[in-house]
């Protein structure tokens, strides 16, 4: 994946959904039960349990051209250790290290930012998009105000997001929103294929199809 190829796939899905678990199984079933509901573009958090054994599993099951990221990358380390996992994008919440060593790693980057002068070192280091985060500190508002300014930037806001609001950040200009709590729930935490792991994993299927009608596809 190029960073074209990423801002290409967030320009066309509109939602970056965010995986975080303590169940390393039922992350990976999160997942699969994602991109089964129709959401094609999946991070997965570095600060879940076993997250980079979610994302080689996860890339065996579902193949070379699944749009599977690794989230909350702070280091070349973990950018490396992403990569070999079959990581095909990163994701990091700040300006840090992790974004030139990323790009070192072949990973294209949504790159964190908050303030303008992040913004603009994310977008020199070579950011495919930037992440706005945490995005729910200023609101669309702060989504408009960082728009005046950086007109071609494209901007992922990130935090406190739900299928409400996801509306009007997409409305305010951005390419596309990642949401986590709202849309994964424990999906990530449950206890597997069964009792209440599943139970997890049809409310999830459930919560994505309402998530794509509400948050995605009126904002079209």
């Amino acid at each position: 994946m190029t960073p074209d190829d990423l801002l290409s796939a967030l320009r066309a899905q509109r939602l970056l959904a965010i995986v975080r678990g303590a169940d390393p199984s039922a992350a990976l079933d999160t997942v699969l039960t994602l991109v089964r509901s129709g959401i094609g573009l999946v991070e997965v958090s570095l600060t879940g349990t076993g997250a980079l054994d979610v994302i080689e599993r996860a890339r065996a099951a579902l193949g070379p051209d699944a749009l599977l990221g690794a989230g909350t990358v702070l280091t070349a380390g973990d950018a490396r250790r992403a990569a070999e996992a079959g990581a095909g994008f990163a994701v990091t919440p700040g300006a840090t290290e992790a974004v030139a060593a990323c790009r070192e790693s072949g990973l294209p980057v949504l790159a964190g930012a908050l303030t303008p002068t992040e913004v603009a070192a994310v977008v020199a280091g070579g950011a495919a998009a930037v992440k706005l985060f945490p995005a729910g500190l200023g609101g669309v508002p702060h989504l408009r105000a960082l728009r005046a300014p950086f007109p071609e930037v494209p901007f992922v806001p990130v935090g406190g997001i739900d299928a409400d609001t996801a509306r009007g950040y997409l409305a305010a200009g951005a390419v596309a929103v990642g949401v986590g709590g709202p849309l994964v729930g424990d999906a990530a935490d449950g206890a597997g294929a069964d009792g209440a792991g599943g139970l997890a994993q049809r409310e999830l299927a459930e919560r994505a199809a309402r998530f794509r009608a509400l948050a995605v596809r009126e904002s079209r």
